[in-house]
């Protein structure tokens, strides 16, 4: 490999693991074990500057002189870092409240899938708890920052996130969500009673205090500023526009305008009628699209009643897809993939395996409330978050031989959720829905990845309303209402994100259909599979340019 490219790899993977420590152990990586990530102003500032410094030198790298694999490398290094700068620029944490998808409901999520291995990790979770509240505390600076700049989140989410703030903050300090951390297997009894009450000091004098301050100045400072729930949008902002523009980069890997990303959503949407309808005749008894979605939203049996039973469904359809992937992949991942469920965080998310072994690949299921899960729905999200979907791909990217371990790790967004979108539709491809009302779960599915495109642009570039936001998915999707809302509420806390999913599956399918239609009987779908999993995670023109290749070789 072109050595000047490989040293810049290896040097900004070390940066960045240094920049996110808690990123790397959860990537089983200690060297930073007892470090927090910097969450100031100042920080943002230099880790932009050494973002744009990463982006000159990976330019400087003569393409023309470049192996097709280097060339992918190139990409994404340039690709990852300026990105990232443009985004850090738009001082998102100033905004950064949210009840749907916060720090506050994330955090605690992330401290227990730390793998700790050896009683040395466990004993860096001490000064790592300390720097978490210094972590905490820096928050809420920013979001004071945002306030004297004019730029605040809406005030609804903050109200909410309070809430949620002052039910943990009441909690009791034996069920902290922050002490379920895993000890190390070979401790003793003993030892792990004493580390667990060393944890339980910090988080009683430091981290539980930290969290009163941020939840002090969200309540005191940020709420009565706050926009209000018809302005919930960033076009609201006065560099709204120009923020979103950033975003969608970031997030599509594209340069698709709002505007043109908002149309391909309302097409996507008409297109799914004539599906509906199919199904809805078989396993409704009717063709009327409204009928159809009323039906499948209040009808109480199609709900879930408790986690365990969730739980359950997922395994199952996980079973199956196990067994079916050897015939549509050659290569599979050796990290064994699970299912838990978890009381906080997003709807469902995926946790890679850890490098070093010691974790397998996970997917959480929130099972805070049971009732928002229609039963129909769990089928296609498994193979979304397990197999053929994220593990499949970020744990086959984790386990490549002999690549560069930023290219492992690194996750474009619409490569990664385009994938997890494609793989739902792939996933009736293999035959893996058991009933055709699981089939309608795909449907279900893509009528919210394709509502996001709508209302994702409709939120942050068109100025509407939250209401109006949650009016155009109940009109156009059988999601039950709670969902709607927290769906809703995740668009606004993270603009953007949300296209990536049906615009980085739509280009999947266009490169899939040009590779069959260029090597008609030569095609090969186990071969089109590896290719867009075999080179870790890149943006899209480089998948299209690598699938290109393959085609034609």
């Amino acid at each position: 490999m072109d050595e000047r490219l490989a040293q810049l790899g290896i040097d900004f993977w070390d940066y960045e693991l240094a920049k996110s420590p808690t990123e790397a152990l959860l990537l089983g990586d200690h060297r930073h074990d007892d470090r927090f990530e910097d969450g100031s102003r100042a920080a943002e500032d230099e880790h932009t500057a050494g973002y744009r410094r990463f982006a000159a030198d990976a330019e400087a790298v003569d393409p023309a002189q470049l192996t097709a694999d280097e060339l992918a490398a190139r990409d994404l290094l340039i690709f990852e870092t300026t990105t990232s700068a443009d985004v850090l620029e738009t001082r998102q944490a100033e905004l950064a409240v949210n009840h749907a998808i916060g720090i506050q409901e994330e955090l605690p999520v992330t401290i227990q899938q730390m793998p700790l291995v050896q009683p040395g990790h466990a004993a860096a979770m001490i000064p790592k708890f300390t720097e978490m509240a210094r972590f905490i505390r820096q928050l809420a600076d920013r979001l004071v920052e945002g306030v004297d700049a004019g730029r605040t989140p809406p005030q609804y989410t903050c109200e909410r996130t309070v809430g949620q703030l002052d039910s943990y903050l009441g909690s009791d300090l034996a069920t902290d969500p922050y002490l379920e951390i895993a000890p190390p297997p070979s401790m003793t009894d003993d030892e792990v009673t004493a580390w667990r009450d060393n944890l339980a000091a910090v988080i009683q004098q430091e981290v539980r205090p930290a969290w009163a301050e941020y939840r002090r100045v969200v309540a005191d400072t940020v709420v009565p500023a706050g926009r209000p729930e018809d302005q919930p949008g960033l076009c609201w902002l006065d560099d709204g526009a120009a923020t979103y523009r950033r975003l969608l980069r970031r997030h599509t890997s594209t340069d698709l305008e709002a505007g043109h990303i908002h149309q391909i959503g309302l097409r996507q949407i008409a297109m799914l009628g004539d599906e509906y309808r199919e199904l809805g005749s078989e396993v409704l008894g009717t063709t009327d699209l409204a009928e159809i979605f009323t039906m499948l939203r209040q009808d109480r049996d199609l709900l879930f009643e408790d986690g365990p039973s969730i739980v359950t469904a997922s395994e199952q359809a996980l079973a199956r897809a196990k067994e079916a992937m050897v015939d549509w992949f050659g290569r599979l991942p050796r990290a064994d993939c699970l299912v838990r469920e978890t009381p906080s965080g997003p709807t469902a998310f995926y946790y890679p395996p850890a490098a070093d072994g010691s974790r397998p690949g996970i997917f959480y299921i929130n099972t805070a409330d049971p009732t928002r899960w229609q039963r129909f729905e769990i089928e296609a999200m498994t193979y979304h978050e397990g197999i053929p979907g994220h593990h499949l791909q970020l744990a086959i990217a984790g386990e490549l031989e002999g690549m560069a371990e930023f290219r492992k790790h690194i996750s474009p967004n619409a490569y990664v959720e385009g994938w997890g979108l494609y793989t739902e539709r792939l996933a009736d491809e293999m035959g893996l829905y058991s009933s055709p009302l699981d089939r309608i779960g795909m449907l279900s599915a893509d009528s919210m990845r394709a509502g996001r495109l709508v209302v994702d642009t409709g939120l942050h570039a068109m100025g509407w309303s939250r209401q109006q936001a949650i009016g155009y998915f109940a009109a156009n999707s059988p999601i039950t209402m709670t969902s709607i809302t927290s769906e809703v509420d995740r668009y606004i806390g993270m603009p953007g994100q949300a296209c990536g999913y049906m615009i980085g599956r739509l280009e999947i399918l266009r490169m899939r259909a040009e590779a069959m239609e260029a090597m008609g009987d030569r095609f090969d779908i186990k071969g089109f599979h590896d290719t867009v999993l075999g080179s870790g995670n890149v943006p899209l023109d480089t998948l299209d340019r690598m699938v290109r290749a393959w085609a034609a070789a």
